[in-house]
């Protein structure tokens, strides 16, 4: 195989020799390996005149032929008859004649805006006279932010100028889903003051709130409701303050917003986050405790002493980290010397406190009392966790209704999921 022709750009298609014949080559798709995908097909002596001086009828050869290459799929052959049919009416026709041509077969635009292609003109199907701003290198985030435009047109996002300049500088123009960062560089300057008034109110809205870590969701886990509190309060004082802003643009600023709270709250030590709900009090009195064992469904256990040197709240929710999973929900924390405990069931956001109501002498067993109370999310289990540690179940007076009945936990339950 020679090469005959080929642009600067490697994705434009090239023209080759093979076995004497001249053929046009390019690489479309992929295989079932993910692999690029390459096709050939027969082409004239004509055909590759114009392909080497006129830029765009090349690359308008390359845009009907693209279909055709994704027709085929992962392993399917290229229709060559299908291929070979469009080199005259692109190539050799008159420019009202390709007019016509691309208004009765598929074509792809991606190729073509990359290229420099005047989009209206395109979408009009003037598709000569679109390609006279055609250029030989290519620029794919033209193309990304053609088509990031229209999915949100379709979902009826038409951006101002403030609202594409916000999702710039988060970097989430092209990709809704990437995680957003600050990129005052990527603004046109004279918008920039105002992308900043607009983060200043996101700011000052979320000041003081922070995203509380949840063991559960792994070591790195953050609390979903936190995240929805920010979101919701950033959310409303942008409306509030900016109400010209479409619903993306005050997306990407609550989004900025929350994920630079939970990257702080993954870098900060457990005890800081204890620190944060106002549990560093248990510090002091957790030092009159002796030891605390922590346990979980599958009977794992460990030990906190007072010796330790870090608080018992930090090690029990690192525990929970280690072991919680789909088949292990409960976790238990017990004073062995003051005779009582909290088990915690995460799979139900429920408690049970458990004292010792008499002590078993003479060989008679010891008789426990049981109470049960809902907990309102990992929040509310730091909340008793620190309050049992400080103080023992009494110290839990305060935190829940609580219930000796099972039964009656599970009508309480119920009458909290009917009401949302």
């Amino acid at each position: 195989m020679d090469i005959v022709f080929t642009r600067r750009s490697g994705w434009i298609p090239q023209v080759i020799r093979e076995d004497g014949e001249l053929k046009l080559m390019l690489g479309a798709g992929a295989d079932a390996n993910h692999d690029p995908r390459t096709f050939t097909f027969s082409i004239g002596e004509a055909h590759l005149a114009v392909i080497r001086e006129d830029l765009a009828r090349h690359l308008l050869l390359w845009s009907a032929v693209v279909p055709l290459c994704d027709a085929a799929g992962t392993r399917g052959r290229l229709d060559e008859d299908a291929a070979v049919a469009l080199l005259d009416p692109i190539l050799l026709a008159a420019p009202t004649d390709v007019d016509a041509a691309f208004r009765r077969i598929q074509w792809a635009m991606g190729p073509l805006i990359s290229h420099g292609a005047d989009i209206d003109l395109l979408e009009r199907g003037q598709v000569c006279e679109a390609m006279r701003s055609a250029t030989e290198t290519s620029d794919a985030k033209r193309t990304q932010k053609y088509y990031a435009d229209r999915r949100r047109a379709e979902r009826g996002q038409v951006l101002g100028l403030l609202d594409a300049a916000l999702l710039m500088y988060t970097g989430q123009y092209l990709h809704g889903a990437t995680i957003p960062r600050r990129l005052p560089d990527a603004v046109n300057p004279a918008l920039l003051p105002e992308v900043m008034r607009v983060i200043a109110t996101a700011e000052q809205a979320c000041a003081g709130m922070r995203i509380g870590r949840d063991p559960r969701r792994g070591k790195r886990g953050t609390d979903k409701r936190d995240w929805q509190r920010m979101e919701a309060t950033v959310d409303a004082a942008v409306r509030r303050a900016h109400p010209e802003l479409v619903d993306d643009a005050v997306r990407t600023v609550s989004f900025l917003m929350c994920s630079e709270a939970t990257d702080r709250a993954r870098s900060r030590p457990m005890e800081d986050d204890e620190e944060a709900a106002g549990d560093r009090a248990e510090f002091g009195e957790s030092a009159r405790k002796t030891s605390l064992s922590f346990t979980d469904d599958k009977g794992v256990e460990k030990k906190w002493l007072r010796s330790h040197s870090r608080t018992a709240t930090a090690e029990f929710w690192e525990f929970v980290g280690d072991h919680y999973a789909g088949t292990n929900q409960v976790f238990t924390i017990e004073d062995e010397a003051m005779g009582e405990g909290i088990q915690l069931h995460f799979y139900a956001d429920s408690v049970a406190r458990v004292t010792t109501a008499r002590k078993g002498e003479d060989g008679a067993d010891p008789e426990y009392r049981v109470e049960y109370s809902l907990v309102d999310g990992i929040r509310g289990y730091r909340k008793l966790v620190s309050a049992f540690v400080r103080g023992g179940c009494a110290g839990l007076d305060e935190h829940g209704s609580w219930m000796s009945d099972a039964a009656d936990l599970e009508r309480a339950r119920r009458r909290r999921d009917a009401a949302g």
